[in-house]
């Protein structure tokens, strides 16, 4: 019986000593993380987590700090869970009062959760103020279970933690802080509807390019494999020069094959004229030799206009603009795909790829600001003429429609090619609709409405 006392005298010292330790804390964090960790040193217990009291219901509570950590991620499953469980396993009375807590205390549906989160032995111990006021909670969790004196020292350092805390920040701060926090939110909520009423101009931004109105297009005349490109891209060319050539290699045999295939069907109906005064029977295959001759022709001619295709020329005077001859010389070709262009520089209109997720109703005549990459603080005023009501694949895989502007400033010195960023402007509409437009068209095609 001697050795009790021992015991007791230590833990005396080690509670006056928390006591003092806690009252001067300098700053709420250095408390709050006292409160988890230096509690150890009187509890004996694997984790802690201290919650403040968020709102007027006492049982919304959020975790302020955990033992052993210095900084904890708020959105944590784990985290989420505890505040979680805080809610369900209390009510507005017995939030306030010790007690511990276990797995059967929790709902059926929380127990699977409580083995993954939880130790077994859990004591909850509210921080009270002297008036009865609730500002928090201290959950102490380990594998063994809870003794009554532990419990009386838990409640003894709750109060001195909730004392120590209400002196270091400031009673009215805890005890009003929550009013006037819903006060606050009520007015900035109240002052968002009234800015979500706003009419504002609804607009779209979309990628622009700087394209030849009505430009003269050098399509492919016949398939067949690219063999020589003379005259650069962006050049000036006039009508009548050639722009590509064709490898005629197969087209140039084919063409002399049928030529002696020809000059081979005339002789041999020649042969037959002559010899058919003598015999009848060589006469009767005169009408066939001659046959075979118009197709031998046909073919020859055929033949013929192939191998004049293979120089193509341009039709116009103007700019000549492709891409690069590497990426055509040696190129397979299909008739009728496009190889290049044959623009005027001075007839320029906008093209404009607007993605089908962007897309705003568009007017005929609505204005839209062009900003060049080249110069991105200075806009240049158009107006739409033309917009697709089919969308297409772009070449970087994007759903868009395709619209067509012209300049409406006057002296705009631009070129064929110069791309940048185009804002159309629609109809006007109010903020909410402006600024959620998108995530309510997301929500609708979810829902399926």
């Amino acid at each position: 019986m001697a050795s009790n006392p021992e015991p007791d005298n230590d833990n005396l010292s080690t509670l006056l000593q928390l006591e003092a330790l806690a009252r001067n804390a300098e700053s709420e964090k250095a408390l709050q993380f006292f409160v988890v960790n230096e509690s150890r040193r009187l509890i004996n217990y694997r984790q802690a987590f201290l919650f403040s009291a968020t709102k007027n219901d006492k049982r919304h509570c959020r975790v302020e700090t955990a033992s052993s950590l210095s900084v904890i991620d708020k959105n944590s499953p784990y985290i989420r869970w505890l505040e979680h469980i805080v809610r369900v396993l209390f009510d507005a009375s017995q939030i306030t009062s010790i007690q511990r807590v276990d797995v059967e205390s929790c709902p059926e549906k929380d127990r699977k959760d409580w083995n993954e989160y939880s130790l077994p032995f859990v004591v909850w111990a509210p921080l009270l103020l002297p008036d009865g006021t609730f500002i928090g909670g201290l959950w102490l969790a380990r594998e063994t279970p809870w003794q009554d004196n532990e419990l009386t020292l838990i409640k003894r350092l709750a109060d001195t933690y909730a004392h120590a805390w209400a002196a270091l920040v400031g009673k009215n701060k805890i005890t009003r802080g929550f009013s006037l926090k819903r006060l606050i939110f009520m007015a900035v909520l109240a002052s968002l509807v009234l800015i979500s009423f706003i009419p504002v101009r609804l607009s779209t931004i979309a990628p622009v390019e700087i394209v030849a109105k009505e430009p003269a297009i050098v399509s492919a005349p016949m398939d067949g494999v690219i063999k020589e490109i003379p005259i650069s891209p962006n050049t000036f060319v006039s009508q009548g020069d050639v722009v590509f050539r064709y490898e005629d290699t197969n087209l140039r045999n084919s063409y002399e094959i049928a030529e002696k295939s020809y000059e081979v069907a005339v002789a041999r109906l020649r042969k037959a004229s002559q010899g058919a005064f003598q015999d009848t029977k060589i006469k009767a295959q005169i009408s066939l030799l001659k046959a075979e001759v118009n197709l031998k022709e046909t073919e020859l001619n055929f033949a013929n206009e192939l191998l004049q295709q293979v120089i193509v020329t341009a039709d116009k005077d103007g700019l000549l603009i492709y891409t690069e001859k590497s990426d055509w010389i040696g190129r397979p070709v299909s008739v009728g795909e496009r190889v290049m262009e044959v623009a005027n520089p001075e007839q320029v209109q906008f093209r404009i790829d607007l993605p089908v997720d962007d897309a705003i109703v568009l007017n005929q005549g609505a204005e839209v600001d062009v900003f060049l990459d080249i110069d991105p603080l200075k806009s240049i005023a158009a107006k739409i003429t033309h917009a697709s009501f089919n969308a297409y694949l772009t070449p970087s895989d994007v759903l868009a429609y395709r619209v067509e502007a012209s300049i409406t400033e006057p002296d705009i010195d631009v070129r064929i090619g110069l791309q940048g960023s185009a804002k159309i402007y629609g109809s006007k509409v109010s903020l909410f609709f402006y600024l959620f437009r998108r995530p309510i068209s997301a929500l609708r095609q979810f829902i399926g409405i």
